[in-house]
């Protein structure tokens, strides 16, 4: 029987694969926190894939703080590119199999039309820089490595724009919300399955994809959305991103072209709003 490792397993996605193992059990799955599998410990973190010894790793453990990642790049560099660097080296020299997620955030936002996996990288923050130099050592210590970069994630699990829209709507009688980066959300629970069906799949690809639900809209029209899924009453205003400043910029324009993806894998992408209701189920 297979062993399948997943990293950040408390996570949103974690969570969702979690929800789906029942449903394959001819794999042994191992769900690994932050303590089971510590990335920010390079010397445990060793020691710890030894001991579990994986045939199959789900990484969808990461630094993920990108304004906090501004003040601590060693930290995020340290989760985001050294720990993903062992752990392709493992997975390479014991011919394990690596899925690895990684982010829009490597683009600069300066596109006008959908990022394919060619389009040139430009990362415009630290969190950016980091993702994009663990998915070159991923490439580089494990040529075989499935690399998924993925956009404005969401679940029922953990911290998200969705949770956060729901809350203060419920609270608030009026909020703004940006209006002018653009992009596509991505239900975790449909890149989980996802992340399976390219394991159960007869071929087995590597290099980079792209990967989110299908439609292109900024985050106002995302909150619109859920505002109209929730029934809420609270009145949803759009701004500019220079009216909400962050330490960590944000690229402006990060539609993924999935087309890659969906053509090897033969994958049929729900429509964000499609997704976006199995929230509000």
């Amino acid at each position: 029987m297979k062993k399948i490792l997943v990293t950040g397993a408390t996570g949103q996605l974690g969570s969702e694969l979690s929800v789906l193992a029942s449903s394959y059990p001819q794999y042994k799955w191992v769900f690994a926190d932050r303590t089971q599998i510590t990335l920010d410990n390079l010397e445990m973190l060793q020691s710890q894939l030894e001991a579990i010894r994986p045939n199959i790793i789900f990484n969808c453990g990461a630094y993920t703080a990108v304004d906090k990642a501004e003040s601590e790049k060693d930290l995020a560099f340290r989760v985001n590119h050294l720990a993903i660097e062992l752990i392709a080296r493992f997975t390479g020299g014991n011919n394990a199999r690596l899925i690895h997620i990684s982010t829009d955030y490597v683009f600069d936002g300066c596109s006008s039309i959908a990022l394919d996996e060619e389009a040139e990288t430009n990362p415009i923050n630290v969190y950016g820089e980091s993702k994009l130099a663990g998915e070159i050592a991923c490439l580089k210590e494990n040529p075989e490595s499935v690399i998924i970069r993925t956009s404005w994630v969401y679940s029922k699990f953990g911290n998200n724009f969705v949770k956060t829209m729901q809350r203060l709507m419920e609270e608030r009688d009026e909020i703004n919300v940006v209006n002018d980066q653009v992009g596509s959300p991505t239900y975790a629970a449909d890149l989980a399955q996802t992340m399976i069906d390219i394991i159960e799949s007869s071929k087995w690809i590597p290099g980079v994809y792209n990967y989110s639900n299908e439609g292109e809209i900024s985050w106002y029209e995302f909150a619109l959305s859920i505002k109209e899924f929730g029934g809420y009453n609270c009145k949803v205003g759009g701004i500019p991103s220079a009216s909400y400043p962050t330490p960590a910029k944000r690229p402006s324009f990060s539609l993924l072209n999935k087309e890659k993806i969906k053509a090897i894998y033969n994958l049929n992408i729900p429509n964000y709003k499609e997704s976006l209701k199995k929230m509000f189920v």
